[in-house]
């Protein structure tokens, strides 16, 4: 009989307990939507004189002024992509390493699923780089990511905003350079002014459900949420190379 004793498990976070405090919170921010909607109004910005993108991101300091067709990250990338689409493009960059990049639209994801597999040869690494856009587009496309066992990339210079972390963490591991560029922020799930409150707040629930479902299937700790809820649409909240590790976009043992 050995005499050794098991460590106790380590405590998990308890997604649901995660999911509780952020619905709470989303039916509030739901009503002020749609009061806002009604009067003509937006969502106030937390703080005043918030930076732009341009302004290096400090630990404490990483919200921006969210601008996507003016403002791109201070550290310049290694490769220059000119004038990139408002759609998302699928490239081929070397051997079995494609390009996904730009704006991320409705249908998009039903279009791209087509191209990627119809690609020779097939991908095995996807470098994403973009502004975000359609979450539903980009759930749909990160999981064919998954399911394909395509791996992701971000290079040095280059940025992931909004919705495109979900294509990010689709990855079955991710290569994210120190000096990429990731940020999440609220996300609009419905723009129908005329739906009354109740649906509203529905839409948007149901919504921030689906996106943490997907983040928890994707190994992502949903806890990187209490940063997308607390930034407004017009901003956007830099992860700093830590805060990647610790929410697991880029887990040291991969």
């Amino acid at each position: 009989m050995s005499d050794q004793t098991e460590a106790p498990a380590k405590p998990r976070s308890s997604v649901g307990r995660v999911l509780m405090g952020i619905l709470i919170f989303q039916l509030g921010l739901g009503g002020l939507l749609v009061v806002g909607d009604m009067q003509g109004l937006r969502l106030p910005s937390f703080g005043p004189n918030v930076p732009r993108l341009t302004e290096p991101v400090r630990p404490g300091d990483q919200r921006r002024t969210f601008r996507p067709d003016r403002d791109r990250p201070t550290v310049q990338p290694a490769r220059d992509p000119g004038e990139l689409p408002d759609r998302l493009v699928l490239s081929r960059d070397s051997d079995a390493v494609y390009r996904l990049e730009d704006g991320i639209r409705a249908g998009d994801a039903e279009r791209l699923i087509d191209l990627i597999e119809a690609a020779d040869p097939t991908p095995e690494t996807l470098i994403v780089q973009s502004q975000g856009g359609s979450v539903s587009d980009a759930l749909a496309l990160g999981r064919h990511i998954r399911a394909e066992g395509i791996k992701t990339q971000m290079l040095s210079g280059e940025y992931c905003y909004s919705a495109c972390p979900y294509l990010l963490a689709a990855g079955i591991s991710r290569d994210i350079h120190d000096d990429a560029s990731v940020g999440v922020h609220q996300h609009y799930f419905g723009e129908n002014t005329f739906l009354p409150a109740g649906f509203a707040v529905e839409d948007i629930q149901r919504g921030q459900a689906e996106v943490m479902t997907y983040l928890n299937d994707m190994g992502i700790d949903p806890l990187v949420m209490q940063h997308a809820l607390s930034t407004p649409p017009n901003e956007i909240y830099v992860l700093l190379p830590e805060e990647l590790e610790a929410y697991n976009f880029s887990p040291s043992d991969q």
